[in-house]
């Protein structure tokens, strides 16, 4: 029930999977689903997909920019990490999901977890085509993530390698590059944490790659306050207790209170990475599916619930 799609996003080719809706013979609800920081789509999203249409909700997962089987936008280089043009193609897919003839336009949920989990959020306070999001793990405190991540003594250092990248850039130079995780706890990278090496580490020799550019670090993005701004769309965050890498559990419910109504808070056991297996993965997944179904069918089915 899958099938190959690419889509337009003003000049940028991006490619991914339509997920068609189980059980449904007419227009299906669709949830667009997009995943973290620098990852592609084969890592981890296809179970969530799965568990989505087979309840009956058609789901677009793609790759972003730069990143996968997507191209890079003209003029930036591949694995560049920018929260904006996420954003902005997110919505590209909402607008390449409404034009399908087997999904219902007024009826588009957004999905992301850990970096597009912030993303999701943003483009449900900016987009009412939006009618229910869903943020797993989601990346909503920048600047005190990289407080976190980074050694102080570290902190300018990293700001004058981004300003001297800045300079080489504009003189016609190929932008600096970090890794995104290491196995040396003495190497500098974007996830220096063991279990961010685990999980990404198992991807080596796919479409994934262990770098990004320098730019990619930069601080300046906030997700986390527009939360307040994504009432009055339902809104689910879901939060993992042992958190210590994205966004820890307390950052993560900090900024649930600040959004309104209507709302909801589910904890799954376990670290970051673990939602996409296991117990948490079950918790997750079918927290979200039902929380789409409620907002986005007339009636959640009995044999979805199963």
């Amino acid at each position: 029930m899958r099938e190959d799609i690419e889509f337009d996003a003003e000049g940028t080719t991006l490619r991914g999977w339509f997920y068609k809706a189980e059980g449904v013979s007419g227009q299906a609800p669709c949830i667009v689903m997009s995943h973290g920081f620098s990852c592609t789509k084969e890592m981890g999203l296809e179970p969530f997909a799965e568990a989505f249409s087979a309840a009956g909700l058609s789901c677009v997962v793609y790759d972003n920019r730069g990143l996968g089987a997507s191209d890079a936008a003209p003029g930036k280089p591949r694995l560049e990490i920018d929260p904006w043009d996420q954003i902005h193609d997110y919505q590209h897919a909402i607008t390449y999901a409404q034009g399908r003839p087997d999904v219902d336009a007024s009826r588009i949920g957004v999905w992301g977890s850990s970096y597009s989990g912030g993303n999701a959020f943003v483009v449900a306070a900016i987009d009412r085509r939006v009618k229910a999001v869903c943020g797993q793990v989601p990346a909503v405190a920048g600047r005190r993530t990289f407080e976190a991540n980074v050694p102080k003594e570290f902190w300018q250092a990293a700001w004058d390698g981004q300003a001297a990248d800045r300079l080489a850039r504009a003189r016609g130079e190929a932008p600096a590059m970090i890794p995104v995780v290491t196995a040396d706890p003495t190497q500098l990278a974007v996830l220096p944490t063991p279990d961010a090496y685990a999980f990404f580490s198992a991807y080596e020799g796919t479409a994934w790659r262990n770098e990004v550019t320098l730019r990619s670090t930069e601080l300046g993005y906030e997700a986390g306050e527009f939360l307040k701004f994504v009432a009055p769309t339902p809104l689910l965050m879901v939060i993992a207790k042992d958190d210590n890498v994205v966004t820890p559990g307390e950052w993560s419910e900090e900024a649930y209170d600040t959004a309104a109504e209507p709302k909801r808070l589910v904890w799954i056991p376990g670290g970051h990475f673990d939602a996409y297996t296991g117990e948490a993965f079950e918790i997750s997944s079918s927290a979200a599916r039902e929380f789409f179904f409620e907002h986005l069918s007339h009636k959640v089915p009995d044999s979805a619930l199963v």
